[in-house]
């Protein structure tokens, strides 16, 4: 007999490795301070998701006007991915604050449990996001450690195929989960905690736990290291020769280059950091077999990582350059 996760359902609001989970349990005695504190809980993921969406949608319109939607695709994709994630974090968080304790009924209610209360969209985001910051780091790697091999091998369609599968895995990673698993009971919305056993589960959020974080972050380490090496090496030999006028436009190309690689490395750090906490807080609850009373970590934890939204464009409109230059220019004053 399928179980109800008993370190799923502890909290009102659960959170899992893909995302966080909205679980009401009607078994479960709430005080009114914890009430309190779970509402302003949503009232915050609700601004955070409107400064991330008008932040990201105003980045976005000054990479296409500084025409970098042709010279860096995979940067504009992470930017509309990011946007795509806040405006759904919106839509979510506007219909969970105002509805989370009406009585779902039929299709309709089964639907809005799948695809709005567990924030099925909002997490496929996540996910995407994730991976193609993978694949800009693998793709930076490519270019600076195999510049020859990334001028002659290296496509378009390589790209545009990468970005393809990191949607198709984040949607399937998902969907094929969220159906297994949750479900409309008397008019509640169980979400990720209709477990067949424990082994599934643990194996499931462990699973994402590796997936889109420890290998996540094993690429930014390795690649940006390895990036860094070459960058220093190729600096030196510049500084060790004469600048000729070809030369001096190659070195030019690297600055450029370095600048987005440094841009990038402050996104990927920011990404390993706000996640951090929220996934081994996780980790141990889900290994944990009893209900564990951390709601305050939770709470502040899962702020911090989705903060990770909200923060990029300012990231953007510091580091990369033609971004910055655009803002300012759109600055009055």
């Amino acid at each position: 007999m399928t179980e109800v996760s008993s370190n799923t359902s502890h909290l009102s609001v659960a959170m899992t490795t893909t995302g966080m989970t909205h679980t009401a349990d009607k078994n479960m005695v709430t005080s009114s301070v914890h009430n309190i504190v779970d509402f302003y809980f949503q009232i915050a993921v609700l601004i955070i998701g409107v400064v991330g969406t008008a932040a990201n949608a105003l980045v976005l319109y000054v990479l296409v006007a500084s025409k970098q939607h042709k010279k860096n695709v995979l940067i504009v994709h992470q930017n509309a991915v990011d946007l795509f994630t806040s405006f759904f974090m919106i839509v979510t968080y506007m219909y969970i604050t105002r509805l989370c304790n009406i009585h779902l009924t039929g299709s309709v209610g089964y639907w809005l449990c799948i695809m709005i209360l567990n924030e099925c969209i909002t997490w496929c985001g996540t996910n995407v996001s994730a991976l193609n910051l993978a694949i800009i780091t693998v793709e930076r790697y490519l270019k600076v450690v195999y510049s020859a091999w990334s001028q002659n091998k290296l496509r378009n369609w390589m790209i545009y195929l990468a970005m393809l599968l990191s949607w198709s895995i984040a949607v399937i990673n998902n969907l094929a989960v969220v159906f297994q698993t949750s479900g409309v009971i008397d008019g509640v919305c169980y979400s990720i905690a209709l477990w067949k056993n424990q082994t599934d589960r643990i194996f499931y959020f462990t699973w994402n736990f590796l997936s889109f974080y420890v290998i996540i972050l094993v690429i930014f380490v390795f690649c940006y290291w390895r990036i860094v090496l070459v960058i220093r090496r190729q600096a030196r030999v510049m500084a060790s020769h004469a600048i000729s006028a070809s030369n001096a436009a190659q070195n030019q190309y690297n600055q450029i280059q370095s600048n987005v690689i440094k841009t990038m490395i402050f996104v990927s750090t920011c990404y390993a950091v706000s996640w951090l906490p929220a996934n081994i807080l996780y980790m141990i609850i889900t290994l944990h077999p009893y209900p564990i009373p951390f709601d305050g970590f939770y709470y502040g934890f899962m702020l911090l990582a989705y903060s990770y939204m909200c923060t990029n464009p300012f990231i953007y409109a510091i580091k990369l350059d033609p971004v910055r230059k655009v803002i300012l220019h759109l600055i009055p004053c």
